[in-house]
């Protein structure tokens, strides 16, 4: 899977997902953004809780149990200082329908601790390349 994005100006990026979606990314206005997208952070937030709500909908199925609700709130406390990575994350889950707590308890579980990419990435080694006018730098650089 690859994400390619083109910056527009400013602190502004935009690009298109493998999935053929469109995405705009914009720094807060306090260092050059001019609001015309979502923040980066904003997206790692939305990215957690959309991954988990997916799993979570798909093992409630698999359980042959459907929800006639479902909401998932994502709230992430950030650091103050650079780089104010995310310090905690906690997510809500607010279901309705005829479900019992132990299966939605169970699908809530598997989803953290097997399922969720997004999570289990989230605690993933990351390097970088580059290049300069066309010319490939010599040195990986790692996170």
């Amino acid at each position: 899977m690859k994400a390619n994005i083109t910056w527009n100006g400013k602190v502004a990026f935009s690009g298109d997902t493998p999935s053929g979606h469109k995405i705009k990314i914009d720094g807060a206005e306090q260092i050059g953004g001019q609001n015309d997208g979502a923040r980066p952070m904003e997206l790692l937030l939305h990215s957690l809780a959309g991954c988990t709500g997916i799993n979570v909908i798909n093992i409630l199925q698999k359980m042959r149990l459907e929800p006639t609700s479902f909401q998932l709130e994502a709230d992430g406390e950030r650091d103050e200082t650079p780089p104010k990575k995310f310090t905690s994350i906690n997510l809500h889950f607010e279901l309705e329908g005829d479900l019992p707590e132990d299966k939605v308890i169970r699908a809530i579980k598997l989803t953290n601790e097997k399922y969720c990419s997004v999570a289990h990435s989230l605690s993933t080694p990351i390097t970088s390349t580059y290049s300069i006018n066309g010319v490939l730098g010599e040195e990986k650089l790692k996170h």
